[in-house]
């Protein structure tokens, strides 16, 4: 299992921008799909974005199309998500994981990643 560790939250007023990174222990070249999921008080953690090894797919949530962004440095080992536009209801823990295909990471089967503990990110004026 790959350590995760996520960074990059905080306050923010909507409409406003954040980049989280995820920082992966080991290489995660051989992960096919890294994410992001986001979690509130109560609720179930949501699958946000996926990006396979190559970069050249990606899959978003449809209450964050057109305004994240996921990438994936497999040099570096290290997940991004770009936040703009942001709103309330983008408020939760965000936290990374990855997995040998999508539909692990929908049902968060057989994930590769040992959960880390979330970036928290609040969106309020």
């Amino acid at each position: 299992q790959v350590q995760l560790v996520e960074s990059g939250g905080g306050l923010v007023q909507p409409g406003g921008s954040l980049r989280l990174s995820c920082a992966a222990s080991a290489s995660i070249f051989s992960i096919y799909v890294m994410g992001w999921y986001r979690q509130t008080p109560g609720k179930e953690r949501e699958l946000v974005a996926t990006i396979v090894t190559s970069g050249g797919k990606t899959y978003y949530v449809d209450s964050v199309k057109g305004r994240f962004t996921i990438s994936r440095d497999n040099a570096k080992n290290t997940v991004y998500l770009q936040m703009n536009s942001l709103k309330p209801d983008d408020t939760a823990v965000y936290y990374c994981n990855g997995a040998s295909t999508w539909s692990m990471m929908a049902t968060k089967r057989n994930l590769r990643g040992n959960w880390g503990q979330g970036t928290q990110v609040t969106v309020s004026s």
